[in-house]
């Protein structure tokens, strides 16, 4: 074996060079990539492969010993390039054979026994599945820093778009100037958004909306919300981006991605009023979160527009019905809701007795007995039509909270 050692060292820069041109020959788009010397790594690789399998058995050591960091930085340029290891370990395979070839013709001219030489291309083998873990290491290392390197910049991106300040100037802009409107897409890109998103590979869309989620575990695993739609886990509550909200098959994509999840979607709005979007999906979730909108999915927000605008001012809505509905205070809590619930309803139907009867599950009598109490305790004001707007408005955001029955 020391003298198979001996004359196959002899053979590695010949057989390397060959091997490299044969790899050539059959991969002709292989990029060459020369070290500092200004050697390709491919050589460089290939002849300290074949000169540690070498050296390994003239040692005679009983497992292999791998200290080719070039074969981990083949398989982080895979990574870094976005190409698979499909085609690096072709070439491996490749290599082996070739080099397999010489290694034979050496041991046949020294006579080494078959069974010996079966032994042979069993380490060799054994040696290129080392060669080929060094190269998923270091795939494996690329793709985790690449991967951490996409999140963090799809992060930035995602504060960028969503800065409060940036959609204050952009809407700004906007209304400030007689010169038209401005795509969203294109309005926002001299603040650094389209470079940012040029960085994660992101195309501007003309429309987005802005989702906030709820985790369903600690531990939960982030939703398959396809290519496009922007995520961030890292905050508390997970945020999303979504493109072109409206688009064919999106909102069912969506639906079938959020299962388990729950959270609210804003409504869709230009690119450059995102931050907009977010905080009515905020407004939705915090909502959610009281139990004033239902929970276990994922709202959007332009399906409970009435419930965001009446429960979101909570202390102005609040005010508002202490002066609207005093009146009611001099009557008992049963018979106060009572009339609430039946006022509301005859200011939603404009009709008359039979209607609200009917609405309310009630006997017309029953209606126009309360209706002259109602007359009694608002007088005239029943008849302003400002007056009857904030009575409509205070009363159905007290249906919303539950302080009054449905009709």
């Amino acid at each position: 074996m020391r003298e198979f050692a001996a004359l196959a060292l002899e053979e590695v820069p010949a057989l390397a060079q060959d091997i490299l041109r044969e790899i050539r020959a059959e991969y002709p788009g292989l990029p060459v990539v020369l070290d500092d010397s200004g050697e390709p790594m491919a050589l460089v690789g290939i002849r300290r492969a074949l000169e540690g399998f070498v050296q390994q058995l003239a040692s005679q050591e009983g497992r292999p010993r791998y200290h080719l960091e070039v074969f981990q930085e083949f398989g982080r340029g895979e990574g870094l390039h976005g190409r698979s290891l499909d085609s690096l370990q072709a070439i491996y395979r490749l290599g082996v054979r070739l080099a397999w070839r010489r290694l034979a013709e050496i041991g046949q001219q020294i006579e080494i026994p078959p069974p010996a030489m079966y032994e042979l291309a069993e380490s060799g083998f054994e040696y290129l599945d080392g060669l080929v873990d060094q190269s998923v290491r270091g795939y494996a290392e690329a793709a985790a820093r690449e991967a951490g390197e996409r999140l963090r910049l799809q992060r930035k991106l995602m504060e960028l778009l969503l800065s409060e300040r940036r959609s204050d100037a952009s809407s700004g802009r906007s209304h400030g100037t007689g010169h038209g409107h401005t795509s969203g897409g294109a309005g926002v890109l001299g603040n650094g958004l389209g470079e940012r998103a040029a960085r994660v590979g992101w195309q501007l869309p003309e429309r987005v909306a802005v989702g906030v989620l709820l985790r369903p575990a600690r531990e939960a695993v982030a939703p398959a919300v396809g290519e496009g739609v922007l995520l961030d886990m890292e905050a508390e509550q997970p945020r999303m981006v979504v493109p072109d909200p409206e688009a064919a098959g999106r909102p069912e994509l969506l639906r079938r991605a959020m299962t388990g999840w729950s959270g609210a979607i804003g409504p869709p709005v230009a690119l450059a009023d995102a931050a907009k979007s977010l905080r009515w999906a905020e407004a939705a979730v915090r909502l959610m979160e009281r139990g004033l909108l239902p929970s276990g999915e994922v709202l959007h927000c332009t399906e409970h527009t009435e419930a965001l605008v009446l429960l979101q001012p909570e202390e102005l809505i609040e005010d508002l019905a202490r002066r609207c509905l005093a009146p009611l205070e001099h009557c008992g809590p049963a018979h106060g809701r009572r009339l609430a619930e039946t006022l509301l309803a005859w200011l939603e139907t404009r009709g008359g007795a039979p209607e609200v009867a009917a609405r309310l599950g009630v006997h017309p009598q029953t209606v126009r007995y309360r209706l002259r109490q109602i007359r009694e305790l608002w007088g005239d004001e029943v008849d302003d039509p400002d007056r009857r707007f904030e009575l409509e408005l205070v009363l159905r955001a007290r249906r919303l909270r539950g302080r009054l029955g449905r009709a």
